[in-house]
């Protein structure tokens, strides 16, 4: 190989870098709702829990999407199936502008962005790492993951500033702007495969031979998953356990804390810029709780994290003020470590306890299970409010669920000793 060769840039950080601004760009889309609430309430007089749909609606159908992602991305490939969801999201977000009915809002937002975003779930960056890396595939996966939080870090703060100060339209515009222009970059730089290229994966060995591809109806393996994880009582646990964390996370803190925050008088720019921190904590916890996962066991480290987020959240309703207090950027510091931190252990144990050719498969189900608890929580907490007049009862709540989760993420193969290294 010459020096030239050597020091040129292999092609799978090339795709590696467009999937991770693609997956903060959808973080970003995912986050606006929670950006929109009052501003669509003060424009247009709609309640709460009109609004809250839409978003439940949302987070719902990103779910239920996701199980299915591989099954598009296989038929129609990798590049067809991301290229069309963010042309279907820009196309979404951007017709809200014309909107005038909450039921035109849960139309777009929920249902196309919903469907458009749950199209690149998931596999999406398992896809990117397994075909084109061999060596830094740990890395890369990890980089991919925490594109989330970055995205949200990103384009929570904007995007609140946007509202404030230009109206909610300018919202919907600049998320549809932002999914049109990954569009060319997808359609340039994302190939589908270093075979493509007449390459190897980064990493390969000499002679390295790529595997054939296996032609599967992933939709049909998805719903066989489905079927015979169903008869397995740690299934419940774990697809159980990860309901209340979506409930407790995205579903709550994710779409009603700028809001919850407004209420006790912080401004919208100073609660979106608290909810971007938690992002920055989160990428810390998420990566420190992989490191755990391989040296603790994985029951163990979910009953604390459950535990800690239980009293982080019985907490919340005392440390929100007008100003941000010592208090508040306490919790969210503790609260954005414990955000996704729950996800390597509950990978590791499907994969433990359901097999590992059908681990990945059954976690898209677990993960649609956090989606439906998240959906739940997003317009469980604005009917709450709206009963109560504020979003105690609705923390309370998602805390004790946190509290008695702790003792259910123990009893997951009870009878099974798990070798950590």
């Amino acid at each position: 190989m010459s020096l030239k060769s050597a020091r040129r840039l292999h092609p799978a950080w090339i795709a590696a870098a467009v999937t991770f601004f693609t997956l903060a760009a959808t973080a970003g889309f995912r986050a606006a709702p929670s950006v929109l609430l009052i501003p669509l309430q003060e424009a247009f007089g709609w309640s709460r829990n009109s609004i809250s749909t839409a978003i439940s609606v949302n987070i719902l159908v990103y779910g239920l999407f996701s199980p299915f992602a591989a099954a598009l991305m296989e038929r129609f490939t990798i590049r067809k199936v991301v290229l069309v969801a963010l042309t279907v999201v820009g196309s979404g977000a951007f017709s809200t502008i014309f909107i005038h009915s909450p039921w035109q809002l849960i139309a777009l937002w929920g249902f196309v962005v919903g469907a458009g975003t749950g199209s690149m779930a998931l596999v999406f960056a398992a896809s990117i790492a397994n075909r084109w890396f061999i060596e830094r595939k740990g890395t890369v996966l990890g980089a991919l993951t925490a594109a989330a939080a970055t995205g949200q870090l990103i384009f929570l703060p904007g995007l609140s500033w946007l509202a404030t100060h230009h109206g909610w339209k300018s919202v919907s515009i600049t998320v549809a702007c932002a999914a049109w222009v990954m569009v060319p970059l997808i359609a340039i730089f994302l190939k589908e495969s270093p075979a493509e290229m007449g390459l190897t994966p980064y990493g390969a060995p000499e002679g390295y031979v790529a595997p054939v591809q296996v032609k599967r109806n992933a939709a049909k393996e998805a719903l066989g998953a489905l079927k015979d994880a169903s008869k397995i009582r740690d299934f419940w646990y774990l697809a159980g356990s990860f309901f209340v964390c979506g409930l407790s996370t995205n579903g709550l803190v994710g779409t009603h804390f700028i809001a919850a925050a407004h209420d006790h008088g912080m401004s919208q720019v100073t609660a979106g810029s608290l909810l971007a921190l938690v992002g920055i904590f989160d990428v810390a916890g998420t990566m420190a709780s992989g490191f755990l996962t391989d040296k603790i066991d994985p029951r163990k480290l979910l009953f604390l994290y459950y535990l800690f987020r239980g009293l982080s959240l019985f907490l919340l309703p005392a440390i929100l003020f007008q100003t941000v207090h010592p208090s508040t950027l306490v919790f969210v510091i503790f609260y954005g470590l414990d955000w996704v931190a729950t996800v390597p252990p509950t990978i590791v144990l499907c994969r433990a306890i359901l097999g590992p050719q059908r681990g990945t498969v059954i976690y898209g189900w677990v993960f649609a299970s956090h989606q439906l608890g998240a959906s739940t929580a997003a317009l469980g907490a604005a009917l709450l409010r709206t009963k109560f007049g504020n979003y105690s009862i609705a923390f309370y709540i998602s805390g004790l669920l946190c509290i008695v989760t702790c003792y259910f993420v123990l009893q997951i193969a009870k009878d099974k000793e798990f070798v950590t290294r």
